[in-house]
């Protein structure tokens, strides 16, 4: 088995603000309705930046949405160009081979045996079901994702809304044309309560009681698991210890154990890069962030949420 750690210096979030905005982002959209083109609009009236509800009742278990399609422009001939194919995609994936398949992969026409051809390996074809609306207890979204012969499934439970106290996901995805040396899955918990205890102690080497963040993956060759654990720091910051480890699988782990032999200096020169680099993008992002309350943050949101992306 193999263990990497490393740990890195953040700045801290502010949780009275963090909860007041995750709380205003669910009365927001608890507020919305949606209109007969699919269209979703604030309780102001103005639309959610690319959203449409494509199937089922708004805010219902079962609804399923998608982006709203770009307004496609014919060529000099009249003709709509290829890639511009939006049906198929309100049923969420499509079978390769089916109508609904060939116009989500955006052929347009009819192929030499008359029929609409399959998506080309770089398709994407995607949609959110909602699972649970609740926000007073959870909320579930599932999306499935079909891109390059990938077939990716993902799972989002956040519990509590209104003050986030926990969040897990799991990952699964395979090529259907292919064995099982295709096929992953993944688990990821974060437990929001814990992480607000821990960090909310007097500094101590002692870390918590347990990683309040866990990740696992699982392939047929390898096994990996993940954790993140805060600690204070005297001048308020948060310290990251963030430990990988991984575990070889069947006849990979002897000769994973020979490969680390040899690679192991530029293995754990990778990982302290990659756990770098996420600090600095939360430092900057923290930098960049103006923290507002009450009607002043409704705003705020309520305008990133309608906000359109120019051209």
């Amino acid at each position: 088995m193999t263990r990497l750690t490393h740990t890195v210096t953040v700045a801290p979030l502010d949780r009275g603000w963090f909860e007041e905005a995750a709380g205003t982002l669910v009365d927001l959209l608890d507020g919305s309705r949606a209109r007969a083109d699919g269209s979703v609009l604030l309780a102001d009236g103005r639309a959610v930046a690319g959203l449409r509800l494509l199937k089922g009742r708004h805010l219902r278990a079962g609804a399923r949405y998608g982006e709203t399609p770009k307004p496609v422009k014919p060529g000099a001939d009249g003709r709509v160009p290829a890639g511009s194919g939006t049906a198929g995609a309100a049923d969420g994936l499509a079978r390769p081979g089916t109508a609904g398949a060939g116009a989500a992969g955006g052929s347009s026409g009819p192929g030499a045996s008359g029929g609409v051809p399959a998506p080309g390996p770089s398709a994407t074809v995607g949609a959110v079901v909602l699972r649970a609306w609740r926000p007073a207890h959870s909320v579930e979204v599932e999306s499935r994702v079909a891109e390059d012969g990938l077939a990716l499934r993902l799972k989002v439970r956040l519990s509590e809304p209104r003050r986030p106290r926990a969040l897990g996901l799991s990952l699964s995805g395979h090529r259907p044309d292919r064995g099982s040396l295709y096929r992953f899955s993944g688990r990821g918990a974060a437990d929001l309560a814990a992480w607000w205890a821990a960090v909310d102690r007097l500094p101590s080497p002692l870390p918590a009681a347990r990683p309040p963040v866990t990740a696992r993956a699982a392939h047929r060759l390898a096994k990996a698991r993940l954790t993140v654990t805060p600690y204070p720091a005297d001048d308020g910051s948060w310290r990251i210890s963030v430990v990988l480890s991984v575990r070889g699988r069947w006849l990979l782990r002897p000769v994973g154990a020979v490969a680390l032999f040899f690679a192991r200096r530029p293995v754990e020169r990778g990982f302290r890069e990659a756990v770098e680099n996420a600090a600095a993008q939360w430092n900057t992002a923290l930098a960049e962030l103006t923290p507002r309350h009450g009607e002043a943050l409704r705003a705020e949101i309520a305008d990133a949420l309608t906000e359109t992306e120019p051209g």
